[in-house]
C-alpha cells in the first residue's frame, strides 16, 4: 500500500507539472503568433492631392516580418514588405489610392514566407476629396488714372501798335501843329511876322524919301 501511495504521488506531481510546462508553452505560442486582429487599416482624404490615403497601423510584438498589399479588385494598388510590428503605439504603412466613392480596397498581410495572415477591407466614405483650386486674382475694369496734365496756353495777345500809334498821334499838339502849318503856311505866328515886315518896308521907304528930299534941298 505504502508503494502504490507513493507511485501515485509521484504520477500526480509529474502529471502537474506537464500540465503547467504545456500551460506556459501554450501562452508563450500564443504571444509570438501575428494575427490579422492586429492589423487597423483607415482611409482618410489628402486636401493637398484630392486623393485617398490607406494608412495600415501594426501592433503586433512578435517581431515577425511582414509583407502589407493594398487591392482594387484583385489588382494591387500598392506593396510594402518587412514590416515589424510595434504593440504600444503600433508602425503606420501608408498607400495612396484614388479616391471613388463607396470603392473597396482590400490589405492582404503575410509573412514574408508567403504564410497568410489574413485580410482586412476598408471603404472609401460617400464624401467629395477635392483638391483646393487658386481663383485668379480679380481683373479691374475701372480705367487706369491719367497722370498727364493738360499744358499751359502761353499765347500771349498780340501788341495794339496801330492803337498806341493813333493814340501817339492824337495826344501830340505840336507835332499836329507843326504838321498844319508846313503844310498851308498859316498860322498865329505867321500873320505877326508879315505885320513886323511890312512895318520895316514902310519905314524903310520914308528914310529912303526923306534922305532923296535932304540931297535935292542941298543941291539948290
Amino acid at each position: 500500500m505504502s508503494i502504490s501511495r507513493r507511485t501515485s504521488l509521484t504520477v500526480r506531481t509529474v502529471g502537474v507539472a506537464s500540465a503547467a510546462a504545456a500551460l506556459a508553452l501554450g501562452v508563450a505560442g500564443t504571444a509570438s503568433a501575428c494575427s490579422i486582429t492586429e492589423f487597423t487599416p483607415t482611409i482618410s482624404c489628402d486636401q493637398q492631392s484630392g486623393k485617398g490615403v490607406i494608412k495600415v497601423n501594426d501592433r503586433d510584438v512578435s517581431g515577425t516580418k511582414v509583407t502589407i498589399s493594398v487591392l482594387s479588385g484583385g489588382t494591387s494598388v500598392g506593396s510594402q514588405s518587412g514590416v515589424v510590428g510595434n504593440g504600444s503605439h503600433g508602425v503606420d504603412v501608408s498607400f495612396p489610392v484614388t479616391w471613388t466613392q463607396g470603392a473597396s480596397y482590400t490589405v492582404h498581410v503575410a509573412k514574408d514566407n508567403d504564410q497568410v495572415v489574413g485580410d482586412k477591407t476598408v471603404t472609401v466614405p460617400n464624401e467629395a476629396c477635392n483638391a483646393p483650386t487658386t481663383a485668379a486674382p480679380p481683373t479691374s475694369s475701372a480705367p487706369a488714372p491719367t497722370t498727364t496734365a493738360p499744358a499751359p496756353t502761353t499765347t500771349a495777345p498780340a501788341p495794339a501798335t496801330s492803337s498806341a500809334a493813333a493814340v501817339a498821334d492824337t495826344s501830340s499838339p505840336s507835332a499836329s501843329g507843326s504838321t498844319s502849318l508846313a503844310e498851308t503856311g498859316g498860322g498865329s505866328d505867321t500873320g505877326m511876322i508879315a505885320g513886323i515886315a511890312a512895318a520895316f518896308v514902310v519905314v524903310g521907304g520914308g528914310s529912303v524919301f526923306m534922305l532923296r528930299r535932304r540931297t535935292s534941298a542941298a543941291r539948290h
